[in-house]
C-alpha cells in the first residue's frame, strides 16, 4: 500500500502542471520584469484557437492566471473589474483560465453568471501557464504597449489599481 502510494504521489508531482499549487505564493513566480511576453495559442471558451498577443493588440495589458475555484482571483476581481472600466480603451484585461480542477464548461459558466466585460481564456494544454512560469493562481503579469513584462505579481493582496496607474502614466 505504501509503495503505491509512492508511484501515486511520483506520479501526480510529474503529470500536474505547475499551476496546480494553487495560492501558493512562493518561489519564484511568473517572467522577470523586462522579459518580452511569449505569445501563445488559447482558445476562447467556444474552443476557438487564437494567439493571446492577438487580444492584446499592441495595447498595454493585465493578464490574470485564473480559477473558477481561486480565492485570491476572487479578491482580485473588484480591481479588475474597475481597472476594466476606468482603462478598458487603453489597456487589455485578459484573464487565463488555467486547466485545473475546472472545465471550459465551468469557466464558460461563470463568465456568463459574473457578466465579464473583458476576455476569458482558456489555457487547455497549459502553454500560457509553462510560457509565462505561472506557478499558481492569482499570478499576475503586466505589459507595456512594446510587450515588455513591467510588473508580476501574485495573491490577493495586490495593488493592481496602482500598478496599471503607474503604467499608464509612466
Amino acid at each position: 500500500m505504501r509503495a503505491l502510494l509512492c508511484i501515486l504521489a511520483v506520479t501526480l508531482s510529474a503529470t500536474v502542471p505547475a499551476s496546480a499549487v494553487a495560492q501558493s505564493g512562493e518561489g519564484q513566480v511568473s517572467l522577470a520584469i523586462g522579459s518580452p511576453a511569449p505569445d501563445v495559442t488559447l482558445e476562447d471558451l467556444d474552443g476557438g484557437e487564437l494567439s493571446l498577443l492577438s487580444v492584446v493588440d499592441g495595447r498595454p495589458a493585465l493578464i490574470e492566471f485564473w480559477a473558477t475555484w481561486c480565492e485570491n482571483c476572487e479578491a482580485l476581481q473588484p480591481q479588475l473589474d474597475q481597472i476594466h472600466a476606468d482603462h478598458g480603451d487603453e489597456l487589455a484585461v485578459v484573464a487565463v483560465a488555467v486547466a485545473v480542477a475546472q472545465s471550459q464548461r465551468r469557466v464558460r459558466r461563470h463568465v456568463e453568471e459574473h457578466g465579464a466585460g473583458y476576455p476569458y481564456l482558456w489555457d487547455g494544454r497549459g502553454d500560457a501557464v509553462r510560457a509565462y512560469n505561472a506557478t499558481t493562481t492569482s499570478v499576475v503579469v503586466l505589459l507595456n504597449a512594446e510587450g515588455t513584462v513591467v510588473y508580476t505579481g501574485v495573491g490577493g493582496d495586490q495593488d493592481l489599481v496602482g500598478a496599471v496607474r503607474e503604467l499608464l502614466d509612466g
